[in-house]
């Protein structure tokens, strides 16, 4: 049986793909095991989702100097001699880094005991950590084929354009499952509205103006997860505004949904931020989007990500600094309201989505084994 040992964590943007990755190896035959950090999100969601984890000890690099550089620096040499010792215990076949500072140690530890390497990068934007394992690994799959630009001229012959890995489940349910979920109209148009697992404060913020708009309009159906943190507040407003959600059936508004494929199924426009799962899965899906970037990520990736569908045609973005409700009203009202138009976005976002792409990064790993062999 062949082994992989699959690495990223920090975000679910991290994490998710890795886990499509490795239901698809092991329904090949691989054996899996999983290595994150010991603190971060990626411990409890696989080991939720039942794969072998093991834990290393690391920490992210600070932005700009600091003391706590030396504490990182401290972290991340034990992370590469804990990542060294799992590495020779396993002994696997390939190492696959999907990004997050938890890869890197284990990415960097597998090439320097000449284990075949590959680094999954989701933005276009790449990471820090991805960039710097770019010298060392023997492939770099891209989301996004603009990516290619943004790291260092030796690496260009590594790379390939995979796609982003996206859950079988988001492909495969139907609108007629969505419909019977939230109680929903076929006929009226779905707005699906969230800023990421953790919410989006401004969206929320921006939409409260909204509800207000459509209040009285039977025109719209809303799907608004608001994350937990926001979930009350936005009751309260809305409670304020004298809109019973009980007496409302258009609206569902929710902290979270575990069953996002759902909301997706039914959706005619999105409203997110601009991760680049979230952004996979959308296009996966065909749907047109109102992207508003989370202004404080990583290199600012999240801007990188929206410009790119938005030059596309497969979106509109709105910076966040820019975002007031009057705006996305206008912006919505806009799009929701030209069924040519919305079509046409569709279009544009299902030719930028990769269905495939969790067979594509199986197929390298596989063939990237074959020719170490």
């Amino acid at each position: 049986m062949k082994k992989a040992i699959i690495s990223g964590g920090g975000t679910g943007g991290h994490i998710y793909p890795a886990l499509a990755v490795a239901r698809q190896l092991i329904e090949k035959g691989w054996e899996i095991l999983y290595v994150g950090s010991e603190t971060g999100l990626e411990k409890k969601i696989v080991s939720d989702e039942g794969f072998n984890f093991r834990e290393i000890c690391v920490a992210p690099l600070p932005r700009g100097f600091s003391i706590r550089i030396f504490n990182t620096g401290f972290k991340t040499v034990l992370g590469l001699l804990q990542s060294i010792r799992i590495i020779n215990e396993y002994q696997p076949e390939l190492v696959l880094g999907t990004g997050g500072f938890v890869a890197g140690p284990v990415v960097l530890a597998a090439s320097l005991r000449g284990v075949p390497t590959i680094i999954h990068e989701q933005n276009v934007y790449p990471g820090l950590t991805n960039k710097l394992l770019s010298y060392f690994v023997d492939k770099i799959a891209l989301n996004f084929a603009e990516a290619d630009k943004y790291f260092p001229v030796k690496a260009a012959k590594k790379m390939v354009t995979s796609g982003n890995p996206v859950r079988e489940i988001i492909l495969n349910t139907t609108k007629e499952e969505g419909l019977r979920k939230f109680g929903f109209n076929s006929r009226t148009r779905t707005l699906l509205v969230f800023g990421g697992s953790q919410g989006s404060k401004s969206i929320n913020s921006a939409m409260l103006e909204l509800y207000d708009y459509y209040q009285h309009s039977r025109d719209i159906q809303i799907i608004h997860l608001t994350g937990d943190k926001n979930f009350k507040f936005i009751l309260k407003e809305l409670e304020k505004k004298g809109i019973d959600l009980s007496q409302n059936r258009n609206y569902k508004i929710m902290p979270y949904l575990s069953e996002i494929q759902l909301a997706y199924a039914v959706a005619d426009l999105v409203i997110y931020r601009a991760g680049a799962t979230g952004i996979a899965e959308i296009t996966a899906r065909g749907i047109p989007a109102i992207l508003i970037p989370y202004p404080y990520s990583a290199e600012g990736h999240q801007e990188y990500n929206a410009r790119t569908l938005e030059m596309h045609g497969a979106a509109f973005m709105i910076s966040d600094k820019k975002l007031n409700g009057k705006l996305l009203i206008k912006k919505v009202e806009e799009l929701i309201n030209d069924k040519e138009k919305l079509k046409k976005m569709a279009i544009k976002s299902k030719k930028l989505g990769k269905p495939d792409a969790t067979q594509k990064l199986v197929e390298l790993i596989e063939e990237i084994t074959l020719d170490f062999k």
